[in-house]
């Protein structure tokens, strides 16, 4: 799964008005609500397509600031 991780981390940080920190276990992305949203599932429908595979677990937390 390491090079499925790693596209999806590097897609993700491409959005510009996303803050995306990561960590050893786990990446936290954050921004305006529909933007954020609309990342995240862009960059899982580009890693399904990409990889053919996809583990996601996610916490949405509104108003969370790292």
């Amino acid at each position: 799964f390491i090079p499925s991780i790693k596209g999806c981390i590097k897609k993700i940080t491409n959005y510009e008005d996303l803050k995306v920190d990561r960590c050893p276990t786990s990446t936290v992305v954050e921004g305006e609500y529909i933007y954020a949203m609309n990342a995240v599932q862009e960059t899982i429908a580009f890693c399904y397509q990409e990889y053919d595979m996809a583990v996601y677990v996610a916490k949405i937390i509104p108003g969370y600031e790292a």
